[in-house]
């Protein structure tokens, strides 16, 4: 069997189950309505056009990246709990190739998020969807997922040493969602703050995605430095996901007991 289907295998499997799970479809289709609302209220009294769309893009994303967050970092919970976690670990394939589907899944679920508020906004607000740029719009979202989710996966592999580490994920999801200029532009936070986005990813995705929805330029070298960061997190989620998993069988700190 090889790594590439043990991949796509996991990734429908736990798209799929994702998918029917209720506390996810919260998480992922009424929180980011909640925040969505408040938004449109804040932006629509400033009286300034297109900002609806802007603040319906950037709730989407804060719901995609609470998805990865949680997801990624309860998955490994989960199985602690479940007493799966070492059956994951010991599998015959690298736990790396184990892992990853399960990270891609939660943001592709995440993805739920955007179209949500999206559709809200027409509904609701009657927010017009017209994207200036149609076909980079869609290889931005994807882009976007993707880098995500492997920057879930890279947060995950301190979950497998560390039993009590997805208490970070509390910590996680307001900074990134005000770092990366989710609902307000990153030029609003003092200067010294602007550098801590730059090797977030999230942060050039929402980028690009305004960009080619509301117009702008730079949306191609936004999407490959999204891309690029998606990379990178593949590369030290390989790295330290082998050497958390030999401190962890060193330290037994895979199972709960």
């Amino acid at each position: 069997m090889t790594y590439a289907r043990v991949v796509w295998k996991g990734l429908v499997f736990l798209t799929k189950r994702n998918s029917t799970s209720s506390w996810f479809l919260l998480l992922v289709l009424f929180q980011p309505l909640i925040f969505a609302t408040i938004a449109f209220y804040m932006f629509k009294s400033g009286g300034r056009e297109g900002t609806l769309l802007y603040a319906a893009l950037g709730a989407g994303m804060m719901g995609i990246w609470s998805a990865t967050l949680f997801g990624s970092g309860g998955l490994i919970q989960w199985w602690r709990w479940e007493g799966t976690l070492e059956l994951a670990v010991g599998a015959p394939p690298p736990f790396f190739f184990v892992l990853l589907p399960a990270a891609l899944s939660n943001s592709i679920i995440g993805a739920y998020s955007l179209a949500a508020t999206l559709l809200w906004g027409r509904l609701a607000y009657a927010i017009p969807l017209h994207f200036e740029h149609p076909f980079a719009f869609g290889v931005a979202l994807a882009s976007t997922v993707l880098s995500l989710g492997l920057m879930g996966l890279l947060l995950a592999s301190s979950f497998v040493l560390y039993r009590h580490a997805n208490a970070l994920m509390n910590l996680l999801e307001y900074p990134v969602w005000v770092a990366t200029g989710l609902i307000f532009p990153i030029a609003l936070l003092p200067g010294w703050a602007h550098p801590v986005s730059w090797p977030l990813a999230p942060r050039w995705g929402i980028e690009a995605i305004r960009d080619s929805a509301l117009g702008g330029g730079g949306i191609w070298w936004e999407i490959a430095l999204t891309l690029a960061l998606g990379l990178v997190y593949a590369v030290a989620a390989f790295l330290f996901l082998r050497l958390f998993e030999r401190l962890a069988r060193a330290r037994a700190t895979l199972a709960l007991t």
